[in-house]
């Protein structure tokens, strides 16, 4: 069964962008973004990888990536219609109409369209990029969660999870800090 991972970057308190859905604010930390390059290379969206020296590594951790509407409009907005190249990609969404092939707009069943793909066979998992209110629709389906955790407060936003969910109930598995101040937190669900 491939993992669903959610990995994502988050203020102190919480948030994973401020109240008008932005998160650029986010620090660009070199400490952090060679770590995360290494591990994870394939969370740099295709545009970029040439410029940041990875446009020829290999998908380490994830071949699928999964966005909420929100999630995707950036890129979007500034020509990217498939951010993501090198992945599978699929944005849930009810309003968005499919402008890519390959970028498959889902506007149905979340968890099950999720659920399908965790069964697939392969060694790669999959990679859910954001945001808060798809997050709270697949907490049942979460397997682990990396936060990018940065020394900054918001004070309001969009929050990890944004809808009600169930307590659940998550082991630490690895909290790595970096000189810059940020932490990567990594949790497993608890069995």
């Amino acid at each position: 069964m491939r993992k669903l991972t959610y990995y994502v970057a988050a203020s102190i308190d919480g948030f994973i962008a401020d109240p008008d859905g932005r998160y650029d604010f986010f620090p660009i930390e070199p400490d952090v973004m060679a770590a995360m390059n290494a591990e994870r290379p394939e969370t740099i969206p295709t545009p970029f990888r040439a410029r940041m020296g990875i446009a020829d590594e290999p998908n380490r951790s994830y071949d699928t990536v999964l966005m909420g509407r929100h999630s995707y409009l950036p890129g979007l907005e500034m020509g990217m219609t498939s951010p993501y190249s090198h992945l599978r990609q699929y944005v849930f969404s009810r309003t968005l109409t499919p402008r890519e092939p390959e970028v498959e707009i889902v506007a149905g069943d979340a968890r099950g369209t999720v659920k399908a793909l965790k069964s697939e066979p392969g060694g790669l998992g999959i990679w859910l990029c954001g945001g808060g209110r798809l997050a709270s629709q697949l907490l049942p389906e979460i397997d682990e969660l990396v936060i990018k955790q940065y020394p900054l407060v918001l004070g309001a936003g969009i929050p990890l999870f944004a809808d009600a969910v169930a307590p659940t109930t998550f082991a630490l598995a690895a909290a790595r800090s970096f000189a810059s101040g940020a932490v990567v937190l990594t949790y497993t669900r608890a069995l």
